[in-house]
């Protein structure tokens, strides 16, 4: 017979190694310019880098604890006069490289995950809600069957109407109706807090004709939200 406090031990240490499962984002960078992509944890263990610089055709991989949530995005056309870092879309205002735990100014095309522990459910998105600069990409790596990737690869900012546009010489993002209009029927608030009262807008529906796959405004969960077991590495491209 097993020792009663033997097997307890085990499973103890079993629930510890699990729990500290990891994942592995892999970024990429396929623009024909240099990006700078940014991380913002919303809880678990913070990633290794909130930020870092990524030339045209480089890659760079983060590990991630279970359970995470988070985002993560690319900023563009950055410089560093003065001492202090800027960029013109994707800015975390934190005057350097790393963003420190500080999130994006919009308009900055996301991508959303919460990794699970214990190769549980994993849930990921692409997300417009906070506007566009630049196309991306979520794929799956290793998992169970029926992990699906999810995209955003056209370039909304070529379609972006007038009253959304972020100019900075040139149109740089796509601001959603939510930010640059910043009306309760645009942002889902108010009398038009829930699914049944925030129907799709013109607006987001340019975001949803563009990018089938990702979510174009707070209630598009249906065909936007996706999911995978099996504790899968994630690759996340900029210009797929």
């Amino acid at each position: 017979m097993e020792n009663p406090r033997i097997v307890l031990i085990t499973l103890v240490i079993s629930i510890l190694l699990h729990g500290a499962q990891s994942s592995i984002f892999t970024i990429k960078n396929n623009c024909k310019f240099t990006i700078w992509p940014a991380t913002l944890t919303g809880s678990g263990a913070p990633l290794s880098s909130t930020g870092f610089e990524l030339p045209t055709g480089a890659s760079n991989s983060l590990s991630v604890t279970a359970p995470w949530s988070g985002r993560i995005w690319a900023r563009s056309g950055c410089t560093n006069s003065d001492g202090k870092f800027k960029c013109a879309t994707g800015d975390c205002t934190s005057n350097q490289v790393t963003c420190n735990g500080l999130g994006g100014i919009p308009p900055a095309s996301l991508v959303e995950f919460y990794i699970a522990a214990n190769n549980g459910q994993d849930f990921y998105d692409v997300s417009l809600v906070d506007g566009f600069n630049l196309p991306l990409s979520i794929t799956p790596q290793g998992g169970d069957q029926g992990c699906s990737s999810s995209s955003c690869p056209a370039d909304i900012n070529k379609v972006c109407p007038p009253e959304l546009q972020a100019v900075v010489g040139t149109v740089v993002g796509c601001k959603s109706a939510c930010v640059a209009l910043n009306q309760p029927q645009f942002c889902c608030t108010g009398a038009f807090g829930s699914p049944e009262t925030c129907p799709p807008t013109q607006y987001s529906q340019i975001f949803k004709s563009q990018c089938p796959q990702a979510y174009s405004y707070a209630y598009d969960d249906k065909t936007s939200t996706f999911t995978c077991t099996g504790g899968a590495n994630y690759l996340i491209t900029f210009c797929p």
